[in-house]
């Protein structure tokens, strides 16, 4: 309870920073208040456009996004179990990690088709996190606990679920959460490049055309939310499902 008081009052404080922000602009092109903000958002809620664009987006992204995940976690066991994979593989994700999402994106405009430009980007971005964190959890497993497992002969399931999973599961998840919000952040980036019709990219590059600023923060404001919203949902799938597993 205290640490949710505590973020709220973080939130309240740089909201009136906003405020006072605007205030004192006085220009609705430069810069809306958050009120404003809040105003047009509940507007586009209401319509089918806004909602449509969401599904076209979070579906793409999302599929990056798990995409990603399995590649990344395939990558990071492969890699910990055999050293030639991590010696060929190893390049390959420090390139992905440091490439800029705007040059590539213009780049893979050549190769596929402009709505389904958010699914590759996402897809890129995802698996060089997750394969380093999944590598430095293996790497930091006791190695103690696997032997004595083996001397107690516990049952192979037993024995994933106690030993590997329990000291995995904290860096799945902290790459889980960190890759979710690079990629809406990266998705949107690739659609305002690529400017699919009838998703979110296209509506703020629109926003930034006709000098919508309001717009402009509204649908930023929903990316952040669908961001949060994501990563929420699924870290407690994650952990229901962690539940489930431990109780075989």
């Amino acid at each position: 309870m205290k640490k949710a008081l505590i973020t709220a009052a973080g939130i309240l404080f740089w909201l009136i920073v906003w405020q006072i922000a605007a205030v004192a602009v006085n220009s609705r092109i430069l810069l809306v208040s958050p009120v404003d903000v809040i105003v047009r958002l509940s507007e586009l809620v209401v319509t089918a456009d806004f909602w449509g664009s969401v599904l076209f987006s979070a579906a793409r992204i999302m599929l990056g996004f798990f995409l990603g995940l399995a590649t990344g976690t395939l990558l990071a066991v492969l890699s910990g179990k055999f050293r030639v994979v991590r010696v060929i593989f190893s390049p390959l994700i420090s390139v992905m990690k440091s490439i800029p999402v705007a040059s590539f994106t213009i780049l893979a405009l050549f190769w596929i088709s402009s709505e389904n430009l958010s699914v590759l980007v996402t897809f890129l971005i995802c698996t060089p996190i997750v394969c380093s964190n999944m590598q430095a959890g293996i790497d930091s497993l006791d190695p103690k606990l696997e032997e004595m497992s083996k001397v107690f002969k516990i049952p192979a399931w037993r024995r994933f679920s106690g030993v590997y999973l329990s000291q995995l599961m904290p860096h799945f998840r902290s790459a889980s959460a960190l890759a979710i919000g690079l990629s809406w952040k990266s998705g949107a980036a690739a659609e305002v490049i690529g400017i699919p019709d009838g998703s979110i990219g296209e509506k703020l590059f629109m926003s930034k055309i006709y000098l919508e600023t309001a717009d402009l923060f509204a649908w930023t404001a929903a990316i952040i939310l669908l961001s949060l919203l994501c990563e929420k949902l699924f870290l407690l799938l994650v952990g229901i499902l962690q539940k489930k597993i431990e109780r075989m």
